[in-house]
């Protein structure tokens, strides 16, 4: 089978296309047919090995698992001895968080993962756009214990989690202010916001304004930057480790010094959340938003582009042919 494949860290040409052999499922998994997957924030940081931490993770000197990528949609091909969920022929979507290999025409996941049908009526494209900025995002605003009527902001309301996070606000009936640059105002504001602040306009930070929630969906803010901004027992959630790893520590301090949290959970991705996903969708409650889509041949111009901090919502990978309803 073709796969994105890469043997060091570094920028986007690390990645090539190569044919390697075709994985083969153990009792507990499902072999999945690819026909889309996407490139996001957490997939260049891994690549490229930023934060020389994630190397703990991902391996020292050379990257554990050749094939990346972690979110896709496509078909069940076959499934092992043990899988009683899911059926070849299935349509299913999710995250393999555990081990890689979505950027490949097929894939191996267990049946436990991240992993369910897809929502009725939505392409393979939509669907792989949906798992790791949405749980993402469910997992900072659970940790803030969001409520109704609460006044949240969202900065980068624009990208994979911040799309995610104005609509699952809204859901939550928070009073959502959607931070965005200008191009993207209208597009933030279908989604639900009930006020965009237009950040190359107006700095959020000198408007006097205050929130119960600061959600800085994009790590180009700071707990220092936006303290005035947030109400007495109001909470900034990092989604970023920030200069120095500043947020993870302030996380621990301001739980025992001050009146104002910091939150930087780890986001755990779950079949719950992902089947919690799937009803908002066919309710009508939830959308994927996609800036581009590239062919997998692509995957080198993808990742350029992603990591110019752009993209509007996602970045996706196509696999073979035309893969819609």
């Amino acid at each position: 089978m073709r796969a994105v494949v890469h043997d060091r860290y570094g920028p986007p040409e690390v990645l090539r296309l190569e044919e390697v052999e075709r994985p083969v499922p153990k009792d507990d998994e499902v072999l999945v047919k690819v026909h889309a997957t996407t490139v996001n924030r957490s997939d260049t940081g891994f690549r490229s090995a930023e934060y020389f931490i994630t190397r703990f993770f991902t391996g020292l000197r050379r990257p554990k698992l050749r094939i990346p990528g972690y979110e896709f949609a496509g078909e069940v091909e076959a499934v092992g001895a043990a899988v009683s969920e899911f059926a070849v022929g299935d349509r299913v979507f999710g995250a393999n968080v555990a081990g890689f290999g979505a950027h490949a025409e097929f894939v191996c996941v267990r049946e436990r993962a991240p992993l369910a049908k897809m929502p009725a009526g939505m392409t393979f494209e939509e669907a792989a756009a949906v798992p790791d900025g949405a749980i993402l995002a469910l997992t900072f605003l659970r940790r803030a214990d969001l409520r109704k009527g609460q006044k949240i902001l969202i900065y980068g309301a624009s990208g994979s989690i911040g799309t995610a996070a104005v609509q699952l606000a809204r859901h939550f009936e928070a009073d959502v202010t959607a931070v965005c640059n200008t191009r993207n105002v209208e597009l933030v504001r279908s989604l639900g916001a009930d006020r965009v602040v237009d950040y190359t306009q107006e700095d959020f930070t000198k408007n006097g304004e205050t929130y119960d929630v600061i959600f800085d969906a994009v790590g180009k803010h700071s707990f220092g930057r936006c303290r005035g901004s947030l109400k007495r027992g109001g909470v900034y959630l990092a989604t970023d480790l920030g200069f120095l790893a500043q947020n993870p520590i302030l996380a621990l301090v301001t739980r025992r010094i001050g009146d104002k949290r910091v939150r930087f959970p780890i986001p755990r991705y779950t079949k719950k959340d992902v089947l919690f996903l799937k009803e908002l969708i066919e309710a009508g409650k939830y959308r994927a938003v996609i800036d581009r889509r590239y062919p997998l041949e692509q995957v080198v111009e993808a990742s350029r582009y992603v990591e110019t901090g752009q993209k509007t919502g996602n970045v996706v990978l196509t696999v073979g042919g035309d893969h819609g309803i």
